[in-house]
C-alpha cells in the first residue's frame, strides 16, 4: 500500500493529539474514498442506487411520504446547486 505525507496546521495537530486512540490514517483513508465517490458522481451526473440507499439510511430520512412531483423539484434544485458548486472547484496539480 502506498504511503502519503500530508501537512496539517499546528492547531489541528494539537487537537488530534487529544484523541490518541483514533487511527487518523483510517479517518483520512475514509475521507479520501468518500471525496472520490463524490467527484465520480459529479463527473457522471448520477449516483449509484447503492450509494443513494446508504446515504438515506445514514441520514435516517423517510422519503416514502414525499410526492413524486416534490421529489423531482428538489432533485432539480439539488442538481443545479451541485453544478454551481462543482463548477467553481479549483483543483491544484
Amino acid at each position: 500500500m502506498p504511503n502519503m505525507t500530508i501537512s496539517i496546521p499546528d492547531e489541528l495537530y494539537k487537537r488530534m493529539k487529544k484523541y490518541s486512540e483514533v487511527r487518523w490514517s483510517e479517518v483520512v483513508r475514509k475521507a479520501l474514498a468518500e471525496y472520490i465517490v463524490r467527484l465520480e458522481i459529479t463527473e457522471r451526473g448520477t449516483m449509484p442506487s447503492a450509494e443513494l440507499a446508504k446515504m438515506l439510511k445514514d441520514s435516517n430520512l423517510d422519503v416514502s411520504s414525499i410526492s413524486l412531483e416534490k421529489a423531482i423539484k428538489h432533485y432539480e434544485r439539488a442538481r443545479e446547486l451541485e453544478w454551481k458548486r462543482s463548477s467553481t472547484i479549483q483543483v491544484r496539480s
